[in-house]
């Protein structure tokens, strides 16, 4: 049977679909408060959500044991738990869900011999990468069970971060299937990829600490913050310094901000330079497409924070910052191999 086949690629491609899916969710539990609904993680059973009344008053009384009923909704009837509910629960069965369809073909392809050694051990790497994710969302949650009702900006950055990269790394591999002959590559212009592409991954970070610390209720205006300052004195008021870099909400915003420039002009830097190369045809549309999506996904940054995050606008703005990323894979990828 011929190995690395397409039924492989098949299979790699939809591990990105639900992966997609899962950020998406994710985005909504957390621009719904939902994210501490549920205290406790049951592999197997939690994957049933409360069936009756007696169920749902048991898992109302587990929530009204934290922090977050506690300071911040101890109005909640119910009804009001239930909303919430049923975000946390999706988002946690999509996970299950994709757990299942990574390991069950996985261990398909490999008894019936259809993955090469080098496939194998990428696709280990994807497992381990899964399990990772899985863990740090748990991890995330616990941050919020002890004192404050909201998770760790770090844990959430580190669980969002992880996601993205899950994701990039599932469709560089299957990039590698569906590209399988080597061609010359520019390793200058693919190392100035690789620079606008770490770029691009810090500036998610940053996107998960403006989420964390919900950040972007602050300083609603643009191009300059409040009082119509560049760099607001909010941005480094904490001492020692450092800290306004990764615990200020404001010097976070205003980190976003700037690095949202960066991430244009180092895209525009590559499509600039790309006039004056021999390309292909898969590599142009890679460049085109980035070219697209960063203009497209620097408005709704704009519109995100003019409106202080609407839930249709944060979830639009994470699915902007998903389409990028994937651009620039595979744009990376068609300038590496």
């Amino acid at each position: 049977m011929k190995k690395d086949n397409k039924k492989v690629i098949y299979w790699l491609l939809t591990g990105c679909v639900l992966i997609f899916i899962m950020v998406i969710i994710g985005g909504i539990t957390r621009l719904t408060d939902s994210g501490l609904s549920i205290s406790n993680y049951k592999l197997i059973t939690g994957t049933i959500p409360p069936l009756n009344e007696t169920e749902w008053q048991d898992a109302f009384e587990l929530y009204q044991q934290y922090p977050e009923y506690q300071k911040l909704h101890s109005h909640f009837t119910i009804s009001d738990f239930k909303s919430i509910y049923f975000w946390e629960w999706l988002h946690r069965l999509i996970g299950r869900v994709i757990g299942l369809v990574f390991i069950i073909p996985f261990l398909y392809f490999l008894v019936t011999k259809q993955l090469s050694k080098k496939t194998i051990k990428k696709c280990l790497v994807l497992l381990i990468l899964g399990g990772f994710q899985g863990f740090l969302g748990w991890y995330m949650v616990k941050s919020g069970l002890v004192d404050m009702p909201d998770v760790s900006h770090y844990r959430l950055a580190a669980h969002l971060t992880t996601a993205f990269l899950t994701f990039a790394a599932t469709l560089w591999v299957a990039l590698d299937l569906f590209y399988p002959n080597k061609k010359p590559i520019n390793i200058k212009f693919r190392n100035l990829i690789t620079i606008s592409y770490i770029i691009l991954i810090i500036q998610i970070i940053y996107g998960a600490f403006v989420a964390g610390l919900k950040a972007g209720l602050l300083h609603n205006h643009w191009p300059l913050m409040n009082e119509n300052k560049f760099m607001h004195h909010t941005v480094y008021i904490l001492e020692p310094f450092y800290k306004n870099l990764i615990e200020n909400p404001s010097g976070i915003q205003f980190i976003h901000r700037i690095l949202a420039y960066f991430v244009v002009i180092s895209i525009l830097i590559l499509w600039y330079k790309t006039r004056k190369m021999a390309i292909t045809k898969l590599q142009k549309k890679g460049i085109n497409a980035l070219l697209i999506l960063v203009v497209f996904q620097f408005l709704l940054g704009i519109f995100t924070i003019l409106y202080a995050v609407p839930l249709w606008l944060g979830v639009a703005h994470q699915i902007g910052a998903f389409f990028l990323l994937s651009a620039m894979t595979f744009t990376l990828h068609r300038f590496s191999k």
